[in-house]
């Protein structure tokens, strides 16, 4: 089975023509534009003829919902993408669901834990750390502190910020 990512959020149908709008949860929401399928947390798949943008939400319609009923029903369902669908990224860029559960160390190879989430600030990511000792670290993003990524064997290096208390 193909490896999936969360892509959007259903919010709510639109209009009474069964389109549904979504909330995008990616850093490509244009991607929406050129889909074909989604596939839904409850294992449907849903196949797309149209999408659009209006403030800020996708707009989609698809042959399976028909009218507001069926769209309502839909509210709430997380909305996925298989990820070899996911558009290609730039040298350095990472998709923060390949980066999750990474080891992540020191430039001295000693154990900081493991990443666990990554919080958009508008200026840089903060990425949410489980320490060695079960506490939350929290790292920016920021090449002075992200020194190597290597997804082949699942390792962040990093240079911890001074404000981290280092045993």
């Amino acid at each position: 089975m193909d490896k999936q990512v969360c892509i959007g959020t259903i919010v709510a149908p639109h209009g009474v023509r069964g389109d549904i709008r979504i909330l995008p949860q990616t850093e490509h929401p244009e991607q929406f534009l050129e889909l074909d399928y989604l596939l839904l947390e409850d294992g449907r798949t849903l196949h797309l003829t149209n999408a659009r943008f209006h403030k800020r939400m996708a707009l989609i319609k698809c042959r399976e919902v028909n009218n507001m009923n069926e769209a309502e029903m839909l509210r709430g369902q997380k909305v996925y993408i298989n990820t070899e669908d996911l558009p290609e990224l730039e040298e350095g860029e990472f998709y923060v669901a390949d980066l999750l559960g990474c080891n992540v160390a020191d430039e001295s190879g000693n154990a900081v834990g493991v990443l666990k989430d990554v919080i958009s600030t508008g200026s840089n990511d903060v990425y949410v750390v489980t320490g060695t000792d079960g506490k939350e670290l929290l790292i920016p993003a920021l090449k002075k502190h992200v020194k190597e990524i290597n997804l082949d064997e699942r390792r962040i290096t990093v240079e911890l910020p001074e404000w981290v208390d280092e045993k």
